[in-house]
């Protein structure tokens, strides 16, 4: 979901700062943060910073990102939360090392592992540098919307990596959270609101104390985005929370959004 300020603000760097002219540098949390972003390509927008602000850690957890990107969900959720170990895996080679590259520049540098790996892959036994099995208090990930074949692929081709699944990816990524996570750790992932059936069916039987949050673009709109967070092990029902409301009729984001998206205010989901 891209979105107008107070998401990314981008400004094409001078050369003089000595930033690739292939790279912006963008603001997130009221330019709290700057984060570099590929020109052209997967520009990470809102959902991230909501996906961070969701997920229920507290100082010292061990949490886990699958599919970093260039780390903006980390860094909005390491500035929230202080003292966490977060470790993102990231396949594309130049999104996991602009990852790194933003968490010096942030000066969460030292909190903050960066993998150059599939996430599909992650329990593979033969795979040394993944991390163990249950090593994680909380996982959570913005995984790419769009089913191969279904959509129109965008012609740069770490964009369109970055948005396009085969119809197995998103269980194994589901499947690789669930496996890293400690018992009773929790998992959250944002996705888009129409596949919300799917989502649940591979959270049943892996995770519990299931929570729905929707995002709605403006009152009287359906939701666009869903957050679905569980619980590993679990056996406590679905809840349906009331959701978000995005922008007043004024077009401006509500007052709740802007504590997020300009704050880095928490979204509590449990």
């Amino acid at each position: 979901m891209q979105e107008s300020s107070p998401g990314p603000s981008s400004s094409q760097a001078p050369v003089a700062a000595a930033i690739p002219p292939s790279l912006t540098e963008d603001g997130f949390l009221n330019g709290r943060l700057r984060i570099l972003q590929p020109e052209k390509g997967y520009r990470a927008g809102i959902d991230a910073v909501f996906l961070a602000a969701s997920v229920p850690c507290a100082p010292g957890d061990n949490v886990l990102e699958a599919g970093m990107g260039t780390g903006v969900a980390a860094l909005c959720l390491a500035h929230r939360v202080p003292d966490l170990q977060i470790t993102g895996i990231e396949v594309a080679a130049r999104y996991a090392m602009l990852a790194e590259e933003n968490a010096r520049r942030n000066e969460c540098g030292a909190g903050i592992k960066v993998i150059h790996a599939d996430i599909k892959e992650a329990l593979r036994r033969d795979v040394a540098h993944m991390p163990a099995a249950g090593s994680f208090a909380h996982a959570f990930a913005n995984p790419p919307y769009f089913e191969d074949g279904k959509s129109t692929a965008s012609p740069v081709a770490l964009k369109a990596g970055a948005h396009n699944f085969s119809p197995e990816d998103l269980e194994l990524w589901i499947k690789a959270m669930h496996g890293l996570l400690e018992a009773r750790g929790t998992a959250t992932v944002i996705y888009r609101a129409e596949a919300l059936a799917k989502l649940l069916s591979l959270f049943e039987g892996r995770f519990g104390d299931i929570t729905v949050a929707p995002l709605f673009p403006r009152h009287g709109l359906a939701a666009t985005r869903i957050i679905v967070q569980g619980v590993k092990g679990s056996r406590a029902p679905v809840q349906l929370l009331p959701g978000l409301v995005l922008h007043g009729d004024d077009g401006k984001f509500t007052a709740a959004a802007e504590a997020v998206l300009r704050e880095g205010a928490a979204w509590p989901m449990r």
